[in-house]
């Protein structure tokens, strides 16, 4: 799979990104120089955390036929010792629907086997860069 991205010829740091049929958007706050038209990276690493676990818990849910109707995620970023290497994402799950205790635990424990949470806690990433 690839990713492209290119500099945007709107906003001074806008970029596009394009991944399979879909576009999507980057850009950085006006306190920084950009034109805030868009999620910034760090937005979208942790809004990717977001739609996993939903996705993981939707399709759970499904198989397991839990009267799951929806779920609502919050996630407050907390990346004041990012620069010391510890990055913090607090994570709320709201589960809705007619559901018990032991569905609510069993969804709940599923989230955190998202592929994207085990990428961002249990896998060492390696990224090599090339310029072309």
């Amino acid at each position: 799979m690839t990713i492209s991205l290119q500099k945007s010829d709107k906003g001074t740091y806008r970029q596009t990104i394009r991944i399979h049929q879909h576009t999507l958007f980057a850009d950085v706050a006006a306190s920084l120089g950009g034109d805030d038209s868009a999620p910034d990276p760090h937005d979208l690493y942790d809004a990717s955390l977001a739609a996993c676990k939903a996705i993981t818990i939707l399709m759970y849910a499904k198989r397991k036929q839990i009267p799951l109707e929806s779920v609502d995620i919050e996630i407050e970023r907390d990346n004041s010792r990012e620069a010391k290497g510890v990055y913090v994402l607090n994570v709320s799950l709201k589960l809705n629907g007619d559901l018990n205790d032991e569905q609510r635990q069993a969804l709940a424990a599923i989230a955190d086997k998202c592929p994207i949470h085990k990428l961002m806690t249990a896998v060492s990433t390696e990224v090599h860069s090339v310029v072309v």
